[in-house]
């Protein structure tokens, strides 16, 4: 416990000086809170110009600056393994893993892990981009993101509180020295293109930022998984692309096949740039899909098992109307998400020896609550652009970047099954460690960075500290590269003033791993309350009548990503979101209905 005792000398010392300052006749009065005073969640509360209050209510943890620990707090901490403990142990010791995950014990630790992640995550939510303390309008107003920490003071002497420059870096020379590519960097873990265009569809029906609109606005219909990148995100879109028959959505057919309808069909908003020619302004839930062929295609897979849904549920309810078909239809689409977001993108992310098991069921018996609010936080530390590779590599074809970005014509040229096969077999970018962002895409970490300054977002070891991480003590603990570790701290002067996306982004990745350990340790408990504060998981709604009875609930619990593109096409390919580990699993494939 000695850090918290040199933690409380360290803020006394920093307050007496302050005081001291003051009394001398410094006019400028800093707000205490701007020296983050209050550890272990506890909120600082200021009195007057000069004195602050921690309120350690429920941290564990009391004293001037919530740093002594409670009994059962020390007891805790004693037993508890820090996370870097945790994730070796969920990475390796393969023989216990391999017992776990063919008994019973694996539900018991699938429950620890996503029970323990959850609680990280506020629910109700907290504050938001307007307001740094509890109110109704950060609870009721969903028009904004939520937000973990309160912003930073408006009223701090520095940018990020009270170290660091009294200017931040511009974000341009911040990514063009740090993010910017100059050799791809292939992920060691084995994600491929697949995992990326998935990363991207998936996250686009709850990332929505209003850029329209400053402060933290994002223009989601909801704040989770709803589907809506598939259905639109209002009710006016959404009818549009119904087909208003058997509870469809509308499509066209080209050589047989089905596809998304075009603007002609379906006269909604879609971005594509003037001139587009109209026969290949394909029209889908989310208006930004056409942007990407890997965007469209995921969009194209998922027109047609909802289709493919709607038909299975019409056979077994024939007195059903369009309506009904359609709303369970859409309910099965969204635990089909699920379970493979779970079990299949979450899984290969984590590198966990523990299979992770979908199965609401696990929560039942447990405090849980069924809902959720999409986080500025998570939205930041979502920007995965260093996936992107050099180009795109299609049937025996290179595809540079001016001839991939809207051109919905590779969809129907190469066909769904050789897009996805392509895809597959492409390894993608390593996220963390910095310095492999295409350059066609490094304008997005620029637009984060300002975002996140215009929202006062707190420094990146504040986020360390509040997910039960130890703080960096400098640039070159907190990365490998010497260079990197010096410019940062040319530009930042220090490592408690680093900003948060820099920090997430350009932090050393763990051996062997995608990404370093803070975007493992804060993403992990955003995306799991997440998927699992859905309320299709709840125990009112995980029952089999809600999907129209067994068959369809069996449609959600026995869900791949494999069956999800083989049921769909015409013939099978290679379909995972590893890149084919041996040769057996590269060989072409014949077309299977086994699945």
């Amino acid at each position: 416990m000695r850090e918290f005792s040199i933690f409380s000398i360290w803020m006394s010392i920093s307050l007496w000086l302050l005081e001291s300052s003051l009394c001398a006749g410094d006019s400028s009065v800093v707000n205490p809170c701007c020296y983050y005073p209050c550890q272990n969640s506890g909120v600082c509360v200021r009195f007057g110009t000069e004195r602050y209050k921690c309120d350690c209510t429920r941290t564990g943890f009391s004293g001037e600056n919530c740093t002594v620990p409670e009994f059962w707090t020390r007891v805790r901490v004693m037993l508890k393994p820090s996370p870097k403990v945790v994730h070796y142990v969920l990475t390796h010791l393969h023989w216990f893993w391999d017992l776990v995950n063919r008994s019973f014990l694996q539900d018991t630790f699938m429950r620890i892990v996503i029970t323990v992640r959850s609680e990280l995550i506020p629910s109700p939510p907290t504050y938001n981009t307007k307001y740094g303390y509890l109110n109704w309008e950060s609870y009721y107003n969903i028009s904004y993101y939520t937000r973990l920490l309160p912003p930073v003071p408006e009223d701090c002497p520095l940018p990020l509180g009270t170290k660091g420059k009294p200017v931040l870096p511009d974000p341009k020379v911040v990514a063009e020295r740090f993010f910017k590519r100059d050799t791809f960097r292939p992920d060691p873990q084995g994600t491929n293109l697949m995992f990326a265009f998935m990363a991207q569809h998936f996250t686009h029906q709850f990332f929505r930022t209003n850029h329209e609109v400053q402060g933290g606005f994002t223009k989601a219909f909801g704040h989770g998984v709803d589907a809506s990148n598939i259905y639109g995100d209002s009710l006016m879109r959404q009818l549009e692309l119904r087909l208003h028959e058997d509870g469809k959505l509308k499509y066209q057919l080209v050589d047989g096949e089905m596809y998304p309808p075009t603007v002609s069909e379906v006269p909604v908003h879609m971005v594509y740039p003037e001139g587009f020619p109209p026969k290949h302004r394909l029209v889908v839930g989310q208006e930004f899909f056409g942007f990407l062929p890997g965007l469209t295609m995921y969009a194209t897979i998922w027109l047609r098992e909802h289709n493919r849904v709607c038909d299975i549920l019409k056979a077994e309810h024939p007195t059903w109307d369009d309506e009904q078909l359609f709303q369970t239809a859409r309910l099965i689409i969204i635990g089909e998400i699920i379970h493979i977001i779970i079990e299949e993108y979450v899984q290969h992310l984590s590198g966990y020896l523990l299979k992770l098991k979908f199965d609401p069921s696990l929560l039942f018996n447990v405090r849980f609550q069924y809902s959720n609010r999409i986080a500025l936080e998570f939205c930041q530390l979502y920007h995965w652009h260093p996936l992107m590779p050099d180009s795109f590599l299609i049937d025996g074809d290179e595809i540079p970047y001016s001839q991939f970005f809207y051109n919905t014509s590779l969809l129907m040229h190469y066909g769904v099954e050789k897009l996805v096969d392509a895809f597959s077999r492409q390894p993608a970018g390593q996220i963390g460690g910095g310095r492999n962002s295409h350059k066609v895409v490094l304008s997005v970490a620029e637009m984060v960075i300002k975002e996140s300054r215009a929202a006062r977002v707190q420094p990146f070891n504040e986020y360390r500290k509040k997910f039960n991480l130890k703080p960096y003590s400098s640039f070159y603990e907190f990365t490998d590269d010497i260079e990197m570790a010096r410019g940062l701290e040319e530009l930042y002067g220090d490592i408690d003033a680093l900003e948060f996306y820099p920090g997430v982004m350009l932090e050393k990745p763990t051996p062997s791993s995608i990404f370093g350990e803070s975007m493992v340790e804060m993403g992990a408990p955003f995306s799991l309350k997440g998927l699992l504060g859905n309320p299709i998981c709840s125990p009112e709604y995980w029952k089999p009548s809600t999907f129209g009875g067994e068959t369809g609930f069996n449609i959600i619990k026995t869900s791949t990503l494999k069956k999800l593109v083989c049921l769909n096409t015409k013939w099978c390919p290679y379909v995972d979101f590893h890149i084919p580990r041996n040769e057996e699993e590269a060989k072409p494939r014949k077309p299977s209905t086994e699945l």
